[in-house]
């Protein structure tokens, strides 16, 4: 929803069982379903609104390795060419002393590069204002919305008896 000055209507519900079930019924219908949000993962939703899985974990992965091998190669380059010291008759390149650090380090570059990752796909960072619909959704409600925008009034009733139908606690309609 990045994009201003859009219509939205949309339904609340109280668990998610009967939002399923709208999900459910709206594809049933035919119905373009805008946005679905929930306070909490909901399984088996994802497959309903046609979402493929997530590509992430493969960034996770290329982030993580970039810190192994940071760590790795850093340690190595560090104790056999430019401070090479014999501890304790270690050899300069002993790798079992590198797993700490280096495991470390492959957390650490994996978790900011998700973090980061996840900010630029969901358009996020400092001074950037997303709008909601209803501050419950986030706590306990779950919601259906689709855009009105440019419907025509048959459609927007069409949608409001979707909603009574599927047992929304409320419809309202916001501008954002």
């Amino acid at each position: 929803m990045s994009n201003q000055n859009k219509d939205i209507l949309y339904g609340l519900y109280n668990d998610e069982e009967y939002l399923l079930k709208a999900v459910d019924h709206a594809n049933a219908e035919g119905l373009e379903i805008t946005e679905v949000f929930t306070p909490f993962p909901v399984h088996g939703l994802d497959p309903k609104l046609g979402f493929a899985e997530s590509r992430l974990h493969i960034t996770g992965f290329v982030y993580g390795m970039l810190g192994t091998l940071t760590a790795f190669l850093f340690m190595t380059w560090v104790f056999t060419r430019d401070w090479p010291i014999i501890f304790g008759g270690k050899p300069y390149f002993s790798a079992p002393a590198f797993i700490p650090i280096t495991f470390e380090l492959t957390v650490l570059f994996a978790a900011v590069g998700m973090v980061v990752t996840f900010y630029i796909i969901c358009g996020l960072g400092p001074g950037v204002t997303i709008p909601t619909l209803d501050d419950r959704i986030t706590d306990d409600k779950f919601c259906i919305a689709f855009d009105v925008t440019n419907a025509e009034e048959s459609l927007t009733e069409k949608l409001k008896g979707f909603f009574s139908q599927t047992g929304a606690a409320e419809v309202n309609t916001k501008n954002i």
